[in-house]
């Protein structure tokens, strides 16, 4: 990743000097630099020793917490707590979904998200009913934050040059979700349940899925003046609140 784009990301994360960040990936670290002369009080995560040896050898990243650890698997929330704070990095492919669903389930989730992640991953964060992107993920994030899209990169902007074209995503968490639902847990496993067999009904696929009768979702339709064997992609966010606390019922 160039100077230029890491620059652009530190800015897009540091919200002020002295804002809590924990970058996620720090690699060879030139996010992490970026960030420090953004002014950010700096916690780089890595994972590969290889790398912490020679980030912590740097003497322009002295001031970043250099930590070993998985993602996937660190404890965010000792980190924040008391604090409000920033994830920020170059997502691979394989972590970017798993962790960002992870992070907004923390007991002190970041209030931004600035990530750098595949281009097609980036449009299902920001898809529309209707689309072939729109899913469980679409639904999932625009539930807990306002996304947009940053940045889109070209393999030109990296070295290697991968095979896909990147993108820049910036999610702003809602203190608020934007639909009210009476019981959020079951409102995302509907979601979920809803996609799991994409090609079928919504009805058929939360049978298979959670075993609600489809006959239980149907009626919850209906009642919704929806049409019966309509697929889940067709639904909005309003929509599946609304079956999800019919369901729930």
């Amino acid at each position: 990743m160039d100077g230029g784009v890491s620059r652009k990301i530190a800015a897009l994360s540091v919200s002020e000097p002295g804002a809590r960040v924990i970058e996620v990936g720090a690699g060879t670290g030139a996010l992490t630099c970026a960030l420090l002369e953004a002014g950010a009080d700096l916690t780089a995560l890595e994972i590969d020793q290889d790398l912490i040896a020679i980030l912590r050898e740097r003497e322009d990243l002295a001031a970043a917490q250099i930590v070993e650890g998985d993602a996937l698997t660190f404890d965010f929330d000792a980190r924040t707590v008391g604090r409000t704070w920033t994830a920020a990095g170059n997502l691979p492919y394989n972590v970017a979904t798993p962790l960002i669903l992870r992070l907004f389930e923390l007991d002190n989730p970041p209030e931004r998200i600035v990530a750098m992640i595949q281009k097609d991953v980036a449009e299902r964060f920001v898809a529309k009913p209707g689309t072939p992107e729109f899913g469980s993920l679409s639904l999932f994030v625009q539930f807990h934050a306002r996304v947009r899209r940053a940045l889109t990169l070209g393999p030109q902007s990296f070295y290697p040059k991968p095979g896909v074209d990147s993108a820049v995503v910036v999610l702003e968490r809602l203190t608020t979700p934007p639909i009210a639902v009476r019981d959020r847990a079951f409102f995302l496993q509907v979601v979920r349940g809803a996609f799991a067999y994409r090609r079928k009904t919504l009805a058929n696929s939360l049978q298979l899925a959670l075993a609600i009768e489809r006959e239980r979702t149907q009626r919850a339709l209906a009642a919704l003046d929806i049409d019966t064997e309509i697929r889940a992609e067709q639904l909005d966010l309003g929509t599946f609140g609304a079956l999800a606390d019919r369901l729930a019922g």
